[in-house]
């Protein structure tokens, strides 16, 4: 069969092309812009130079840029399944990182979108490719939710720290030991709001109860003594100058007022993700604690199932690889974690292990058991082992689409 590869090198306002024969020389190189015009350019120089080199088999490269390459693939797609019916198609959304890696092949070679390209084509000809590209617009759509709600949750928690930073300069000694269970809750935030160190030292105890009871809607067990320690924080803690007092109090308003808009997002976010996933027929939702949002993050970046042969290869998407050093007789005992992989796949596992070990006893033992193991970092160590297990499960439930059942009932 006549073999023709094209390498595509995608950026924002145009793409570098090269055409590649079989045999590893080159058909054509040239640049078209990144629109609808410049891909139709594309696809009838594509077919020209497969008619002239008596072209049986297309394959089309181009590396997983997300949003610059998506309207590419699946343009191309589209049309040569139109245009070219008598050829043997296949595009395929290259990684990255393996193609530089390919590239450190050729030591000699520049960086520059034409030589891009090239590698591109030459990384087709050599084959070890992943599944080709198919039509998965349900996934695609899902994924814009997922990592849009990734994006915001990983925000918040940034603007969280700089606000609890910002929080040190009002009321110290609330920074350095919080009474309070949640200090972005709503009695906890009613107190760095609205009052500060100075007012909570000479308000009468009293008085200070009454507040605490009226934010926290009489939840407190104890309130009074717990009015008497945020006053004794509020003694021991520092006093802000009337110059510096009012940025701070600003930048703490606008902080939190960022953190409660994205949170309101981040909401309306779940909201549509759950809607999606009524559609969408799944048994990841019967393992307690993967509620309909995991499950979609889960879904979105892992979508087709048989594109893994088995969960090592699920896992290794994700990133839950250790690294092996070993020559001869020797081989370390410690092994760090490869810093590859999908980051929003990894971080949905993580997610809905951290939630699944709450409820279900075979991996709450589990998560025990990690944790135990060492002496640092042991909630951090537990919980990614504990993904990694997770990735087995949810690997056999996507294959075989059945119910989870608990190992206890399983017994039974």
């Amino acid at each position: 069969m006549s073999h023709m590869l094209v390498g595509i090198d995608v950026s924002l306002r145009s793409h570098h092309v090269h055409f590649m024969h079989g045999e590893g020389h080159t058909l054509a190189d040239f640049s078209v812009r990144n629109d609808v015009e410049g891909a139709d350019t594309l696809i009838q120089k594509i077919i020209r130079t497969a008619e002239k080199n008596q072209t049986d088999q297309l394959k089309i490269g181009m590396e997983a840029t997300d949003q610059y390459s998506w309207h590419l693939a699946h343009y191309l797609k589209a049309q040569c399944k139109k245009v070219l019916p008598h050829l043997q198609t296949a595009i395929y959304m290259l990684n990255a990182r393996k193609v530089a890696r390919f590239k450190k092949g050729y030591d000699t070679l520049p960086k520059n979108d034409k030589v891009d390209a090239w590698v591109i084509a030459d990384h087709l000809r050599f084959g070890r490719l992943p599944h080709e590209m198919q039509e998965t617009l349900i996934y695609d759509a899902l994924r814009r939710l997922t990592r849009t709600r990734f994006h915001l949750v990983h925000e918040i928690a940034r603007n969280k720290t700089y606000m609890l930073n910002q929080l040190y300069l009002k009321f110290s000694g609330l920074r350095q030991d919080n009474p309070f269970s949640d200090t972005f809750g709503a009695t906890s935030i009613a107190v760095i709001e609205e009052l500060d160190p100075s007012i909570i030292a000479e308000m009468p105890l009293e008085e200070l109860v009454e507040f605490l009871q009226e934010k926290g809607k009489n939840r407190f067990a104890e309130p009074e003594e717990m009015a008497k320690y945020l006053k004794q924080l509020a003694r021991n803690s520092y006093r802000l100058d009337k110059i510096m007092a009012d940025p701070v109090n600003l930048s703490l308003s606008v902080i939190l007022s960022t953190i409660q808009h994205m949170e309101t997002q981040v909401k309306r976010l779940d909201k549509e993700i759950e809607r999606m996933m009524k559609g969408i027929p799944q048994t990841l939702t019967s393992v307690k604690g993967i509620g309909p949002v995991y499950a979609a993050g889960l879904i979105a970046e892992i979508g087709d199932i048989h594109r893994f042969d088995d969960h090592h290869a699920l896992a290794k998407y994700a990133g839950f690889v250790w690294t092996q050093y070993q020559s001869g007789e020797y081989e370390a005992e410690d092994t760090s974690r490869m810093r590859t992989g999908n980051k929003y796949l990894r971080y949905y596992l993580v997610q809905a292990s951290d939630a699944i070990r709450k409820h279900d006893a075979e991996y709450k033992a589990f998560y025990q058991k990690k944790y135990q193991e060492v002496t640092k970092h042991q909630h951090k160590r537990a919980l990614v082992l504990t993904a990694r297990k997770l990735v087995r499960l949810v690997h056999s439930l996507l294959r075989t689409k059945q119910l989870y059942i608990p190992k206890e009932e399983r017994r039974e």
